[in-house]
Parts: C-alpha cells; sequence; structure tokens
C-alpha cells in the first residue's frame, strides 16, 4: 500500500467524470486530465529533462475519489524508477539481471563480426527479444493477462505481417497508456480518462510539437490498447463509425472526363467502415467511372473522374510523368520567414503505424513541394497565412508533413489532427488542376468553385 500512495496524486476539483473512457487514438482532452497535466508539467519542470518525452496522465477512481497517474514513455534521464511516476510493466533495466547480461554477451560477440557470428547474432537477439516480450503480462478491465507476443499475434492475424513482424516492435509496453492502464489494474483503480502530451523539443523524424497532446501509438500500442481496454466503457472509434455522406459538385463534364469538387470528410474511395465515396458515387452516374488519383479524407477540392478505361489510362500516364499541374491552398499557423520557397524533405512510412508519415533522410522518398505566401491575417494575437503548394512530387501526406515539421515550415496545416492542432475541419484544399484531354489534345485549367474558398477562415 504504500507504493500505491507514492505513485497516485489527489485530484481536488468538481470537474465532473466522463461516461465513458477515453478512446486513446483520436480525442480530446477531459477537462480532468487538463488538470492532472498541469500537475505533471510542474514535476517535469523540477527533473528538467535534456530530451523531448511524450508523457501521459490517467484520471482514475479510487475509495477516496478521484486522483491521477502520471507516465513516460521508455527511460527518463536513463532511469524508470521516478517514484513520481508509475513503474514500467517489466524492468529489464537491472544491471545483473538477465536481460542486461545478455544484451552485453551480444555486444561483445558484435566486436568481433564474422558471417557466423552475425547469423548468431541475430538468433540470440531475437530469442531475448522473444524472452522479454514473453515478461510483459499485460492485464485488461476483465482481469485477463496475456504476454505481449499472444496479444501481438492475436491482433496482426494476417500471415504477410506476422512473417515480416513475427515480433512486436522494440519498445512495445513502454510507452505511457500501457504503463498507467496496467499500473491502475494492478491496484484495483478505475480508469476514468486519459491523455498524453509532448515536452520538450521535437525528434528529428516524427513532429511533435511542445506541450501539445497526441493520440497513442498505432504501431506499438494499438494492438495493446485493444487488449488492455477491454471491459472498460470506451468511446467510440470514429474511424468506424463512419462519416458524414456530404453532397459532391459537378465542375466539369464531357463525354470522356469529368471534374468534381469533393468535401472535406468525405472519401476518394472505400474505406473499412464506409463505402460512401467519391468512387462509389461516380459510378452511380457513370458506370464505367475510374479515379485517376486520390484526395486524403480530410482535404477537399477538385478531383478528375475519367469516365472510359482511354480516359483513365491517358490520365494515369499523365500523374505518372507529372505532367499534371496541381495547386493547393492551405491556411498554416506560425511563424513565415520568407514569401517563397522549396522544402526538399524525404518522406517514408511506417507500416505498422499507419497512417503517420516520418522524415527519413536515409531511406525516404524524395518528396518536393513549392510555397508561396498569399495573404495572412491575426486575430487573439495568432497569426495565420494562406499558402499556395505546388507539390513536384506526389508522396502520402506531403504537404501536410512539409508544412509541420520543424525543418520544413513548422507551421502545421489548420485543422491537422495528425501533424498539428484540431479544428472544424482540415484547411488545405486542392485549389486547381492543368493536365491535357485525354481526346481533344488540348490543355484544360480547372478550378474549386468560388463560393468553396478556404480564406478567409
Amino acid at each position: 500500500m504504500p507504493r500505491l500512495t507514492m505513485r497516485i496524486h489527489s485530484l481536488h476539483t468538481d470537474i465532473v467524470k466522463p461516461e465513458r473512457f477515453t478512446w486513446p487514438f483520436c480525442y480530446e482532452p477531459h477537462p480532468l486530465c487538463l488538470l492532472a497535466c498541469e500537475e505533471v508539467k510542474k514535476e517535469i519542470e523540477r527533473i528538467q529533462p535534456a530530451e523531448g518525452k511524450m508523457f501521459g496522465v490517467l484520471v482514475v477512481e479510487t475509495s477516496d475519489g478521484l486522483g491521477f497517474l502520471a507516465a513516460y514513455s521508455g527511460l527518463l534521464e536513463g532511469r524508470n524508477d521516478w517514484e513520481y511516476f508509475v513503474p514500467p510493466v517489466f524492468d529489464a533495466q537491472q544491471p545483473d539481471g538477465y536481460f542486461k547480461q545478455k544484451e552485453r554477451e551480444i555486444s561483445a560477440i558484435n566486436h568481433h563480426p564474422t558471417p557466423d557470428t552475425q547469423h548468431q547474432n541475430r538468433e540470440m537477439s531475437q530469442q531475448l527479444q522473444l524472452w522479454l516480450f514473453q515478461h510483459y503480462r499485460m492485464l485488461n478491465a476483465n482481469g485477463e493477462e496475456k504476454d505481449l507476443v499472444e496479444i501481438w499475434h492475436d491482433y496482426h492475424q494476417s500471415p504477410k505481417i506476422q512473417k515480416r513482424f513475427p515480433l512486436p516492435p522494440g519498445g512495445t509496453g513502454d510507452c505511457c497508456a500501457p504503463k498507467l492502464l496496467q499500473y491502475a489494474y494492478q491496484n484495483h483503480l478505475k480508469p476514468v480518462c486519459m491523455a498524453e502530451f509532448w515536452w520538450g523539443p521535437s525528434p528529428q523524424s516524427a513532429i511533435r510539437h511542445h506541450g501539445e497532446f497526441y493520440p497513442a501509438c498505432r504501431g506499438k500500442c494499438k494492438p495493446v490498447l485493444t487488449w488492455m481496454l477491454q471491459g472498460l466503457k470506451v468511446d467510440d472509434d470514429p474511424e468506424q463509425t463512419g462519416f458524414l455522406h456530404q453532397g459532391i459538385e459537378i465542375i466539369y463534364e464531357d463525354e470522356a472526363i469529368a471534374a468534381v469538387y469533393k468535401p472535406s470528410g468525405m472519401l476518394s474511395v472505400p474505406g473499412k467502415a464506409d463505402d460512401y465515396s467519391v468512387s462509389t458515387w461516380a459510378k452511380e452516374r457513370w458506370p464505367h467511372a475510374m479515379l485517376p488519383h486520390r484526395l486524403d479524407l480530410l482535404t477537399s477540392g477538385i478531383m478528375l473522374v475519367a469516365k472510359t478505361p482511354d480516359a483513365y489510362h491517358h490520365l494515369q500516364e499523365q500523374f505518372i510523368c507529372r505532367t499534371i499541374k496541381k495547386k493547393y491552398l492551405a491556411v498554416v499557423e506560425g511563424e513565415m520567414h520568407a514569401e517563397h520557397g522549396i522544402i526538399d524533405l524525404p518522406l517514408s512510412s511506417d507500416p505498422l503505424n499507419r497512417p503517420y508519415q516520418i522524415v527519413d533522410h536515409q531511406h525516404g522518398k524524395r518528396a518536393i513541394t513549392e510555397y508561396r505566401v498569399q495573404a495572412s491575417d491575426t486575430k487573439d494575437g495568432r497569426t495565420r497565412y494562406l499558402l499556395a503548394l505546388y507539390p513536384h512530387t506526389g508522396r502520402t501526406h506531403q504537404l501536410r508533413m512539409h508544412c509541420a515539421h520543424q525543418e520544413g515550415l513548422n507551421s502545421p496545416i489548420v485543422g491537422d489532427e495528425l501533424y498539428g492542432h484540431k479544428a472544424d475541419r482540415l484547411y488545405l484544399q486542392a485549389e486547381s488542376i492543368a493536365f491535357v484531354h485525354p481526346v481533344t489534345g488540348k490543355r484544360l485549367h480547372l478550378f474549386c468553385p468560388s463560393d468553396k474558398k478556404i480564406w478567409p477562415m
């Protein structure tokens, strides 16, 4: 019991608790979490960590009322035993423990590499990871227990994923959310709500802004939390509840092609939870319709539709050869230090942490965006800029990453929930498109309707 009282912190407030627990992969921090985070920030400032770190809070019910637990992902200043924060699910950092001994043994082999020792090293490393993950015995709200390997295989039942990733990624189980829930279950505390925030400088690859809240990671935490949340009444997953079926406006049409306006929040092609999309809408009107390109769910703007196979292949070839020119408009928040420029940052994705992208200078694909400042406006001490964005390549989330990343503009697009701040929508729109008509051979330049502007906000 002394250990419990050391890790739990009181919350004295009249704020009403939520009816359901937080869906950790898409949420607005509850006022109880905001209150708890302010207390945690005081402890962080006392420690003054040198590197950026994700921290989390879990508001819980106890016999004495509401309290909260705090955690950090991984290690904090090389330690995992800070008294203010919950302990790790499994402590592999003991110098004389099995894990550290085996690590030293593997490291010694690496000092004298040969083809045989390299093979031996890989096998030993994999066996050590297997041993480690089997010692992470994760609980859920039903009182059931599984180790990380069982959880991983139950969640990823695809043979392709299991072959490529037979074990969870390194560090699985050491993020904030699993540590917080595990400690709560072990000590018979009822989870109420949860939130995670970044503190300190951003890492080089991913986008993290000091003091901002973020969802739990998908690659490491989605399988684990899917298990650990069983038995709790949890907020609905927005990805499974479908999207608003908003109307589409036809901008241009002839016998071979059409151009339509796609609203923000509508899929380009059918998804897992919703089959209503620009594609299905188009096929209802033109039986042979095909889309030669796509827009992200939250991006609005102009899209081309091919009515015939010949038109589709012709337009697709233009996209491949990059002869189709597109202009996007985006509203960003931050500071602009130049009226015009080129962003050249290579991007790659983690197949286990979709849809996030990262800047990857070693293995990423080259991504180039030209930008021009069109207008600016300052309200309540915050300046927002309207940018024209011209993608010279077509990488996933290229414009969003190039705007938000600290090596790019360091100014996230307003409403970008993945890389910036939530708003009523994502203020990114495919404003115009120029291409060669697949039948006439003439170059067309089409624009969004005048009543669909995203500026002024």
